[in-house]
């Protein structure tokens, strides 16, 4: 397939009311079915002596994926179509938006856990019972990750593939479709590096979720994060390979645009993490490695 033009795609007048779609009952479904999964999983429940938690949670998945795909079809197909227009892109743009700033509030809640033990380990009335934190932070006898470490390579990652895709979206409004493709390419390849980078440096970690505060807040903030990072790589791969196929021109690139403003969102996220949990929330404790 061709490159497509500005003057390929029809620009149709008015708004567009989208056609009746069963997709988000299904994703709800399927989101449903990974979260029962998910508790019977974690919680090691059976239901007559047969462990179904991994089955549940597998088919689940593969479900959230199956309605990630086919709704992601329909949109673009309702792009390519022209029924993207002047007005239903405002839209757009103010529900991406919206949606970022609603991301922002669950990062604010995360945050919020983990400062709300690094300031006052040592308030009962906070934890009813000092032997949580030992009356400081991180608790006693927690030795952390360096944030000297992979922490910091990652950080150095996360902001090179940003750049990257930074790179693209103006090769894309310049014109230059293979560069476009090649820095897009090597964002993606680069958020790839550090969610693996992630799931060694949590294998491997110090401390666990299970019954440390610092382990839950540290986990959750941060694997919270990973988890978005693991979206916007399908984002922006789901962009490359409409890329390839001949998609996106210099005015009309909506869905690339998104993908770029939710990637960004991610790295700017993670410049605060490795500052405050990384960084200052590991100030005068115990080293992983360290000597002396």
């Amino acid at each position: 397939m061709t490159d497509a033009t500005d003057t390929s795609i029809p620009d149709r007048p008015g708004f567009h009311l989208v056609e009746p779609s069963a997709w988000p009952i299904i994703g709800a479904a399927f989101a449903f079915l990974s979260a029962f999964g998910l508790i019977f999983y974690m919680h090691d429940l059976t239901i007559a002596g047969t462990r179904v938690g991994p089955g549940l949670l597998a088919i689940g998945i593969a479900g959230i994926l199956f309605t990630m795909a086919g709704w992601w079809r329909d949109v673009v197909a309702e792009a390519q179509d022209g029924y993207h227009n002047v007005l239903v892109r405002y839209g757009l743009t103010l529900g991406m938006i919206l949606f970022i700033a609603s991301e922002v509030m669950f990062f604010v809640a995360w945050f919020w856990a983990f400062f709300w033990g690094a300031l006052y380990p040592a308030d009962p009335q906070v934890y009813g019972r000092l032997d949580f934190t030992g009356g400081i932070w991180p608790p006693k006898g927690t030795e952390v990750i360096n944030p000297l470490a992979l922490p910091l390579m990652n950080t150095f990652v996360l902001l090179t593939s940003s750049f990257a895709v930074n790179v693209a979206h103006d090769e894309l409004r310049e014109g230059d479709r293979r560069k476009f493709k090649g820095f897009l390419a090597l964002g993606i390849a680069l958020g790839a590096l550090f969610v693996f980078t992630q799931a060694y440096e949590y294998i491997h970690a110090p401390f666990s979720f299970k019954n440390s505060i610092y382990g839950a807040t540290f986990f959750m903030a941060t694997g919270f994060h990973g988890a978005h990072v693991i979206i916007g790589v399908i984002f922006l791969f789901v962009c490359l390979v409409r890329a390839w196929i001949g998609q996106f021109t210099p005015r009309h690139h909506l869905g690339f645009q998104f993908a770029a403003w939710y990637w960004h969102f991610v790295d700017v996220v993670w410049i605060f993490l490795f500052s405050c949990i990384y960084i200052w929330g590991s100030w005068g404790a115990a080293i992983e490695g360290a000597t002396g």
